[in-house]
């Protein structure tokens, strides 16, 4: 045993090797399991805000920019309480009692601010062109929308979109305020039940390790498809790309 305070507090391993088993038995699934939940609850979230935020009517554009703003501003600690302490408190329970749905709900809303903005600018990035020739092929301005502009848009900003699921992993430690219940507790709820127990601080060493064996490969991965989607998009033409309202004004049949 070394003698030295700081290692005793901060790199038992006899302290962390008890830990992990019960850090990669049940907290790393749960803190995986939030954080894709979450990233589902705002991919549709974020989709619909985005889709607001691009109306060109006010009343619109007006609460999903409150929304977005909101949920952006708040402290997300603040926002997990008001979510999963304040509304089954009011009466309004749609998990019941469980808090695992709340902590799901309360990432996802946060997540679905953020995935808002990084949606719109996404779909802003498309070129004009895109919406044109869709039009001058008889699709509708909400077919258009859906079959060519959003899942271009969509492409260009996997890379921010994998990066949320990042920060929802991370934001995933903080749901240990609701009290999760046996079986559904996340890594820091784990850590923290260690540290009370033995006093001593390594279990916290021993969950940022798994959360970094979680972060560090998906940072590189982000970085990698960030290179990947930027060098391809510079090497090829989307479908639409080569067409024109004049092309299609000359060819024969084509919608007028």
């Amino acid at each position: 045993m070394n003698d030295n305070p700081f290692v005793r507090t901060f790199l038992n391993w006899e302290v962390i090797m008890e830990t992990f088993p019960r850090l990669l038995a049940e907290g790393l699934r749960n803190t995986l399991l939030i954080a894709f939940l979450s990233i589902v609850v705002g991919v549709f979230i974020g989709m619909a805000m985005a889709v607001l935020l691009l109306s060109k009517r006010w009343w619109l554009r007006f609460p999903a920019r409150v929304y977005v703003d909101v949920f952006r501003g708040l402290p997300v600690l603040l926002t997990v309480m008001l979510i999963g302490i304040g509304l089954p408190a009011s009466g309004f329970r749609p998990f019941g009692r469980e808090a695992f749905g709340y902590a799901v709900l309360a990432i996802g809303i946060i997540s679905g601010a953020y995935l808002a903005e990084i949606f719109r600018s996404g779909i802003q990035s498309v070129e004009p062109g895109q919406m044109q020739a869709a039009r001058s092929l008889g699709m509708s301005y909400g077919r258009a929308m859906r079959l060519v502009v959003i899942p271009q848009g969509i492409r260009r900003v996997l890379p921010a979109i994998t990066g949320q699921f990042v920060k929802d992993v991370k934001e995933s430690s903080l749901v240990y305020i609701l009290g999760l219940g046996v079986g559904q507790r996340e890594l820091f709820f784990i850590a923290q039940e260690e540290v009370a127990r033995t006093y001593n601080s390594s279990p916290l060493i021993a969950a940022g390790m798994c959360y970094l064996a979680i972060t560090v490969p998906l940072t590189y991965f982000v970085n990698w498809l960030d290179r990947r989607l930027r060098d391809g998009r510079a090497a090829r033409h989307t479908p639409l790309d080569d067409i024109t309202p004049v092309d299609l004004a000359a060819t024969p049949g084509s919608p007028r």
